[in-house]
């Protein structure tokens, strides 16, 4: 048996999450489908995460364990080939051998994301699906002192979507670091951690918004960090505006 580290880039708009469900068109299935066509025989992939419906991957990883005995073909064919059946939306960036122990999930150190808003005036069109409109003047010095309220290790139930909380045994985790970048007309906010709740990194990013817009401020983050009011936090911003950026072991 043979066990190897994928590296792929998605864009998110047509699929329903990246992980296989019943109603199918994820972006795992279409993986799935090619690889096990290439190395004739039937391939699960072990992901480094779950994305949402309409989110992006820059870099995501995944590993694949599979008979070698029943392919012949080596990481560098793989790509080319896996790139030439994929639709055009998904690439391989990358394939080499892993150990035998590695688990693209469970190795993973921590992850960034990027979530990306277009602050230009009037609506880019071409940034339409990966970029959440916002014509609004960006205080970053501002959003940046409410973010280092977020940073550290949290109990983060006010950040988190209601439904999921329910299945969780903790709602505490870490963030690393944020980071807001000015690129022309995008805001750049890069957020770090160990792990992720769902819809964390949208809320946390929504609540910045609002501390911009004088919706809340530094006392309400304070609040619901401490009390786990989901009211006391911004809001839950769209998905397609986010991306998996990078992945750590």
């Amino acid at each position: 048996m043979k066990n190897l580290k994928f590296t792929i880039a998605y864009n998110g708009l047509a699929y329903n999450g990246y992980q296989s469900q019943p109603c199918g068109n994820t972006v795992q299935d279409k993986v799935e489908y090619v690889l096990s066509k290439l190395m004739n025989q039937k391939v699960k992939i072990n992901g480094c995460s779950r994305t949402d419906a309409g989110v992006h991957a820059r870099e995501f990883v995944f590993n694949a364990v599979y008979d070698d005995t029943l392919s012949g073909i080596d990481e560098k064919g793989l790509i080319s080939a896996m790139n030439g059946q994929l639709p055009r939306d998904i690439a391989v960036l990358g394939c080499e051998k892993a150990a035998e122990s590695f688990h693209a999930r469970f190795d993973a150190k921590g992850k960034e994301y990027l979530y990306l808003l277009d602050t230009s005036p009037v609506r880019n069109v071409f940034s339409e699906g990966f970029a959440l409109h916002y014509p609004y003047s960006a205080d970053t010095d501002k959003m940046l002192v409410s973010a280092a309220e977020i940073k550290g290790t949290h109990d983060f139930a006010a950040f988190c979507r209601a439904e999921a909380k329910e299945h969780l045994k903790t709602t505490v985790r870490t963030v690393n670091d944020i980071k807001i970048v000015k690129n022309n007309n995008f805001l750049e906010f890069y957020i770090s951690g160990e792990g992720f709740l769902h819809n964390m990194v949208r809320i946390i990013v929504g609540t910045l918004i609002y501390v911009n817009e004088g919706k809340r401020d530094i006392y309400d983050i304070r609040e619901a960090l401490k009390y786990g009011n989901r009211e006391k936090a911004g809001k839950t911003l769209p998905p397609y505006g986010l991306y998996l950026n990078r992945v750590f072991y």
